[in-house]
């Protein structure tokens, strides 16, 4: 796709996705609380964007994407997880570290080296934090629901967000709830109750307000037989 715009505006773009896919619209104050810029300053990038065809900003309904910011902002994500998977699996960083770095010189990456490096990396199918790295044009992401949405018997593979909580990450950790790992739900308690997983061998609990914060990837239920 061959559309330029400065490192601020890739953020936005990214960042108006993925707050749109969690609660619809975004909203400028939102954006700017993400970004931690001004909301005047959300405003002024939000309209140059919309006058070259990428944002649709209504007033009082937020900010959506057009199917050309959509493309742009899931192409801008691609980037930013293959440069982790990059700074993970050579350079040795750590997954959760991985997120502040990408974020600090991807930009400057010309497509070509973008696309040597996924070939490099052999084309991984997700990043270090266990999200799925969409394919090159791809107008969506591949769904990732959270943990909590999940129902008894299903199975399913732990992603972790780079914005979650350091303490919740090392509490997780404990769990042994990290990217990756391969989870079954083995009992989910009523009135938002907690979650009952099976984990390496092992039943963990996880509390409605944490299993909230864990993005999943599914997988098929056939994999309760060898976790029964």
């Amino acid at each position: 796709m061959d559309i330029t715009l400065t490192k601020s505006e890739h953020d936005l773009l990214k960042s108006v996705y993925r707050l749109s896919t969690a609660d619809g619209a975004a909203h400028t104050g939102a954006l700017a609380d993400r970004l931690g810029v001004s909301p005047g300053t959300v405003t002024a990038a939000v309209k140059r964007l919309a006058e070259r065809g990428l944002l649709d900003h209504k007033p009082y309904k937020g900010v959506e994407l057009t199917k050309t910011g959509r493309r742009a902002a899931v192409a801008a994500i691609r980037r930013h997880r293959i440069v982790e998977r990059f700074l993970a699996d050579m350079l040795g960083y750590a997954w959760n570290e991985a997120d502040r770095l990408a974020g600090t010189f991807e930009h400057e990456l010309p497509q070509e080296v973008e696309d040597r490096l996924f070939v490099a990396l052999d084309r991984p199918g997700t990043c270090p934090h266990g999200f799925p790295i969409p394919a090159p044009e791809a107008g969506e992401m591949p769904a990732t629901p959270r943990l909590y949405d999940l129902e008894p018997g299903d199975v399913a593979v732990v992603a972790i967000s780079g914005s979650t909580q350091a303490d919740i990450v090392a509490f997780l950790e404990t769990l042994g709830l990290r990217p990756g790992v391969s989870v079954e739900v083995r009992e989910k308690h009523p009135f938002d109750g907690p979650l009952v997983l099976r984990v390496d061998g092992q039943d963990r609990t996880v509390g409605e307000k944490v299993a909230r914060q864990i993005f999943v990837r599914k997988e098929a239920r056939d994999r309760r037989e060898q976790s029964a």
